[in-house]
Formats: C-alpha cells, sequence, structure tokens
C-alpha cells in the first residue's frame, strides 16, 4: 500500500485583504456602538433622577394634603423629609449624578440653585425638592 504524498501543499490561512476587511467592519460597529452605550448610560441617570424626584414629590404633596386635612396646610421641614417614617417610608433615594443622598436646604428663586455635594436640594417654604447637580443637559430635564 503506497500513501500518495501532495506535491503542492496549500496553506489555509486569511489573506491579508481579509484580514482589513473585519477590521475595518469592527471599527465601524465600535464607532457606532460605544456612543450609543454613553447616550444609554445617560438616559438611565436620567431615569433614575426622575424616578426618586416623583416619590419625594408625591410624600411631600401627601404630606401637604394630610396636614391640610388635620388644620393647618404645610410643608414638612428638613428634618422632617429626610426623617424616615415622617415624610418618606424608606431613606431619601441617593442621586445617580453625585451618589450622595444628602438632602440640603435650599430657596427656589427663578432657577433653582444647584451648588454642593448634597444629593438633593430642598425649598421647605414652597415645597420643591431638585436634584443638586451641575451636569450639562440634567437641570433642563428634571425640574
Amino acid at each position: 500500500m503506497t500513501v500518495a504524498l501532495r506535491k503542492n501543499p496549500v496553506a489555509r490561512a486569511f489573506t491579508l485583504i481579509e484580514l482589513i476587511a473585519v477590521i475595518v467592519v469592527l471599527a465601524i460597529l465600535s464607532g457606532i456602538a460605544i456612543p450609543k452605550y454613553f447616550d444609554y448610560a445617560a438616559k438611565a441617570k436620567e431615569s433614575a433622577t426622575k424616578g426618586a424626584l416623583g416619590g419625594m414629590r408625591s410624600s411631600i404633596a401627601n404630606f401637604y394634603a394630610n396636614a391640610a386635612v388635620n388644620g393647618t396646610a404645610a410643608y414638612p421641614t428638613l428634618s422632617q423629609l429626610t426623617t424616615i417614617g415622617t415624610v418618606l417610608q424608606e431613606a431619601v433615594p441617593t442621586n445617580p449624578y453625585n451618589n450622595s443622598n444628602a438632602v440640603k436646604a435650599a430657596t427656589w428663586a427663578t432657577t433653582p440653585p444647584v451648588a454642593g455635594t448634597e444629593g438633593w436640594a430642598y425649598d421647605a417654604s414652597a415645597g420643591r425638592i431638585w436634584a443638586n447637580s451641575t451636569t450639562t443637559g440634567v437641570n433642563e430635564h428634571l425640574w
């Protein structure tokens, strides 16, 4: 029995053109996917902040309504707002933009002031609470 040997072995590999084509396709895909990821991350923070604000604003409005029914309508003080079980049934949520759940006293004039490291700012005289963030684009969407 004889074994036939190949006289012209054919190399099985990718050509340089095929490799360049794959690299170009991957570069195009990553150029589209990476900006979309950052856009999704920003939208997730914005949505989480809106959800937290909605819950806190609802609790403040509920406190005000209960106070009105029981005699004198009044918004909760900063101390009442931050005491678990008085206005909010759980701790103040964390602000996704600066990872703080601290609430500072503030006064809303024509635009909400945003400065400091606290997560939230609260105007007890008007019952307004807002995200304390200087992140560009956040302020236009969250008031």
